[in-house]
């Protein structure tokens, strides 16, 4: 009698016991182990599909930017930065999980992400431009603050929070959320002055600077499930993907660029040169920004050099904030006038009304975010006021009405062929 040959495993050979039982095939037999690795490899496969699939072919500069000015008004030098830095980033992830799939090449040259900082005075339109470009490639976005951020161990969100949004908002997709982009807002608040930069434990300052170090850069964090010990289990985040964008109105930093730029003067005494009286620093200084004048400004030299792409935002000047009324897609006039519209009331504005009502936004120092403030107050009075008029069927705001000398016109049915309203078509002919 022939003794039984040993069943073992068709894949790694491990023979059969009740410790270790097998998985009988029509063609062999297969352990819980391979079983278990051979679904980690096709959900693998099916998590890079998934992942590529909007990315295959990432738009091109040119398209990136097309899209940012449907939204974002002026800002050129900013928006051409930003496509080109995105599309190479999102090229180079494609790339990477193309050959990932067909094999890596040991001769394939590994490229670095380049992550992002935006300078800018508040109202320029920082948050804007990311919250588009994320829009734009399809993929998990989430703003952070960095005010609310501390050093692990200390009272407060700590840098690891902002994963936990992220994947929440790739909706627990582990491999989504690698790919997504997360805007970090009023960064320049984490710069230290010299005078308190020793001797004093700064838990919301340097330390978040050196916090995010590591997460900017790249680096493998464990997610605990919310509730759970720090040492339980959880699933793990790889931040080497994620497109990290920097962004802070840098306010003073003007300053120091401007004086760096201006040539030294130097002697004592009565045969001095004197100093010309220089004028202030342009709207376009930030484009002059160097890492140098962030690290004088409070920036630690490790956190500069991780964001290498730097893009500054100009001041908005009226014109420009006449234009953001009226050609963005969700332009705030054509926000009220839908507001209107819900009442079958037509909302209109000449073109003087814009322009002053751009001119009260400027002087408010806000940037753009001014001007729903004033729109707010002009609009008040008149939408309060409209649902106990059944026949007004048009609302006209003219510059008096915009500086306060006048009520704003409320056309009723019949003297609604008034020659004075200028409808919405002719205002956009008028800005272009």
């Amino acid at each position: 009698m022939t003794e039984e040959k040993p069943i073992k495993c068709s894949f790694c050979g491990t023979t059969q016991s009740s410790e270790s039982p097998l998985i009988v095939g029509p063609e062999g037999h297969i352990c819980e182990s391979c079983v278990r690795l051979a679904n980690q490899v096709v959900s693998s496969w099916g998590r890079k599909r998934e992942i590529t699939e909007p990315l295959k072919k990432p738009p091109i500069p040119i398209e990136i930017k097309s899209h940012l000015d449907k939204y974002v008004i002026g800002q050129e030098k900013a928006k051409e930065t930003l496509s080109v830095a995105v599309y190479n980033h999102y090229k180079r992830l494609a790339a990477e999980s193309e050959a990932e799939a067909i094999g890596m090449d040991n001769n394939t040259v590994e490229i670095d992400k380049s992550n992002i900082l935006l300078l800018g005075p508040s109202g320029t339109g920082k948050t804007l431009l990311a919250r588009t470009l994320a829009r734009i490639v399809g993929v998990p976005f989430v703003i952070a603050d960095a005010t609310t951020l501390t050093q692990a161990g200390y009272v407060g969100e700590d840098v690891e929070s902002i994963l936990h949004r992220l994947l929440d908002a790739a909706e627990g997709n582990i491999g989504l959320a690698e790919w997504g982009i997360v805007y970090i807002d009023e960064i320049d608040k984490l710069a230290r002055s010299a005078e308190s930069s020793h001797g004093v434990r700064d838990v919301s300052g340097e330390g978040v600077q050196q916090a995010l170090l590591k997460l900017v850069e790249g680096t493998s964090v464990r997610l605990n499930e919310k509730g759970r010990r720090k040492d339980s289990e959880g699933q793990i985040l790889d931040t080497g993907n994620i497109l990290f964008i920097a962004g802070g109105a840098f306010s003073g930093l003007e300053t120091m660029v401007d004086k760096r730029l201006q040539p030294e003067r130097t002697g004592i005494g009565f045969h001095a040169q004197l100093p010309e009286e220089q004028d202030a620093p342009g709207d376009d200084i930030f484009h002059e920004t160097h890492p140098d004048d962030l690290k004088h400004f409070g920036l630690i030299p490790e956190f500069i050099g991780r964001f290498p792409v730097i893009a500054a935002l100009e001041q908005l000047d009226v014109d420009a904030l006449v234009r953001i009324l009226i050609e963005p897609r969700n332009a705030l006039v054509r926000q009220y006038s839908q507001l209107f519209k819900y009442d079958n009331v037509e909302l209109e504005f000449t073109p003087e009304a814009l322009r002053a009502i751009a001119e009260q936004a400027l002087s408010r120092g806000t940037g753009a975010r001014g001007l729903r403030g004033v729109l707010e107050t002009l609009l008040q009075k008149t939408m309060f006021d409209l649902t106990s008029h059944d026949h007004v069927v048009r609302c006209l705001v003219d510059e008096a009405a915009v500086r306060g000398e006048e009520d704003i016109k409320q056309i009723t049915e019949d003297t609604a062929d008034h020659e004075g309203i200028v409808d919405q078509d002719s205002v956009r002919q008028l800005h272009g």
